[in-house]
């Protein structure tokens, strides 16, 4: 650990008091005890650390607070609370690497100041007010490359490949059911898809039932599930799909049940190859592979001195220089803020700080004529320029609300619009509010997606798992303090995949984030289900695409024409 005094002539004005920056690594036992050294040595009047209310009462044992439902609806708040569980669960790592708790640092001059009888002072800013501005500072890209490089951070290379591969399958099935006629994908093609996940889905369900019955398998929860899988898998594409085992069955099936189901499983097959290719890569390139051989390159103890540091910052803003303005730049002029202000009442103070903050409050303290106003570090921090995403997304939703107002206006006496509306309420509906359910959610949040995903389809900036996440909030509630439980359940590296995931269900912001992200989903692929089957067949009916948008738009018109009539 290293530390530094400001430079007393300037860290002191005429009757002020002095600050002493202390600068520590979180995760490093040298830290605790040199900052309990630092502590009884000084015995300043106030103990300054780096922590806000939350955390403080975190460390301390007491219950961390409450995520408000309102929050949710801004949009953002479950990607702050992945982005902070992502970022805790690797300092938790490295402190379980280095056999030290994050935070003991702070802990142990809190503990040492009050032992002492000092006074203790929280100079940071809050939290939730950190994440929401470092967030929003974050561009798409930086958005994207964040999340992907915590989750190539956390998961093995297995996993990470398989989780492209989903993606790009839930991407593609669509895709198959709108073109895959040009590419020779036909009717009896997806007739034999469907046959095959019949067939895969009742082989592996019956797989694993006997697998409880075979003692090397009933006591191996992962090699019994990748036995069904890979059975289950195997027996789809030989019995379902190459010898049409299933064939009378799906005769049987309307011909847009075998189209979403066919098309959806050509997707998701190719995307499986592709995951399992991004698996190999990934594995190849030591992307799962570095984090253990990045711990031993470097000294923890060494982990404060300024070339380390430096480094660190440095790479981190290349990364996303707004990030890093939000997350380091910012905190360094509030807490520099907060510390002038101590210092002002005549008091000597010892502030406690990460050592990536020292640098930059000790400049401040030298010149605090040089601090932004407090007034521009808190509260959420807007995009910088005109908020064109809003106007963007506003002026979509007000269009398309209008145009669908008039359209239904029309339709109460129009059976065809009646029923083309129905239809795309009803498929929307039911997959968001199907996929809500199947993730844990309470059937009144449930049907509140099913019921707003007809309207959140059609604009980018709103999403119906904002709604259901807004209505489970009301039934239970979701704090910080559940990440510290996710952390301990990934550290788990003897138990069964199968059961670290049933026990993450079992937290409420994991099971939050999945019921917001499975409900957004639902929507994203009942928009193209629709587009892919459903409309085509209300097409065939009127005469071709053309004809259903004339009737569209001709239902408007007359809407609008009922309208003016009432008002003029």
């Amino acid at each position: 650990m290293s530390e530094s005094r400001a430079d007393e002539a300037a860290a002191r004005g005429e009757g002020e008091g002095r600050v002493r920056v202390v600068g520590t690594a979180h995760v490093s036992a040298g830290s605790v005890e040199e900052v309990e050294t630092a502590i009884r040595e000084e015995r300043p009047d106030v103990v300054a650390v780096e922590l806000d209310e939350g955390r403080y009462r975190q460390l301390k044992g007491g219950a961390p607070e409450d995520l408000d439902a309102s929050d949710l609806l801004e949009g953002n708040t479950v990607f702050q609370f992945l982005a902070y569980w992502m970022l805790s669960y690797v300092q938790t790592r490295m402190g379980e690497r280095f056999d030290i708790k994050p935070g003991a640092d702070m802990l142990a001059a809190v503990e040492t100041a009050e032992a002492l009888g000092l006074d203790v002072a929280l100079v940071d800013r809050d939290i939730q007010t950190t994440m929401q501005r470092f967030w929003r500072r974050l561009s798409v890209t930086e958005k994207f490359g964040l999340v992907g490089g915590l989750l190539f951070g956390v998961s093995d290379a297995r996993v990470a490949g398989l989780t492209l591969g989903l993606v790009v399958g839930a991407l593609l099935g669509p895709v198959v059911g709108l073109f895959g006629g040009s590419v020779g994908v036909t009717d009896a093609v997806l007739a034999r898809a469907t046959g095959g996940v019949l067939v895969a889905a009742a082989s592996g369900y019956l797989l694993g039932r006997l697998g409880r019955l075979v003692p090397r398998l009933r006591d191996d929860a992962d090699l019994r599930f990748a036995v069904a899988a890979g059975g289950g898998l195997l027996l789809g594409v030989g019995g379902g799909f190459g010898l049409g085992l299933a064939d009378p069955v799906v005769a049987r099936l309307g011909g847009l049940v075998v189209g979403a189901v066919g098309s959806l499983a050509i997707g998701l097959t190719v995307g499986l190859l592709v995951g399992v290719v991004a698996a190999v890569v990934f594995a190849a390139l030591g992307v799962d592979g570095g984090e253990a051989a990045e711990y031993e390159e470097f000294d923890v103890d060494r982990m404060t001195d300024t070339d380390v540091v430096t480094a660190m910052l440095e790479e981190f803003r290349e990364f996303s220089p707004g990030g890093a303005e939000a997350l380091i730049d910012e905190r360094d002029a509030y807490i520099a803020h907060r510390l002038v202000a101590l210092r002002r009442t005549g008091a000597d103070v010892v502030a406690v700080v990460g050592a990536g903050h020292r640098e930059g409050i000790e400049r401040y303290l030298r010149s605090p004529r040089e601090l932004p106003s407090m007034e521009s570090l808190t509260g959420v921090a807007e995009s910088r320029g005109l908020p064109w995403g809003k106007l963007v997304g506003f002026a979509v939703t007000a269009t398309f609300v209008g145009f669908f107002a008039l359209l239904a206006l029309s339709s109460v006496n129009n059976l065809d619009l009646l029923r083309l509306f129905g239809a795309w309420f009803v498929v929307n509906g039911a997959l968001s509010a199907g996929l809500a359910k199947a993730a844990g959610a309470r059937w009144p949040s449930a049907l509140v997606g099913g019921a707003v995903a007809w309207l959140t389809s059609i604009n980018p900036l709103l999403a119906p798992g904002w709604f259901v996440g807004y209505v489970e909030l009301r039934y239970t509630p979701v704090n910080v303090g559940d990440i510290a439980t996710l952390n301990e359940l990934l550290a788990d590296e003897e138990r069964p995949i199968t059961d670290i995931l049933a026990d993450m269900f079992g937290v409420d912001l994991f099971r939050l984030i999945v019921v917001v992200a499975l409900t957004n989903v639902g929507s994203v692929v009942a928009s193209a289900l629709f587009v892919a089957y459903v409309l085509p067949q209300f097409a065939a009916d009127y005469g071709g695409t053309e004809a259903v948008a004339r009737l569209m738009f001709e239902g408007a018109r007359n809407g609008a024409r009922i309208v003016w009539g009432a008002v003029a």
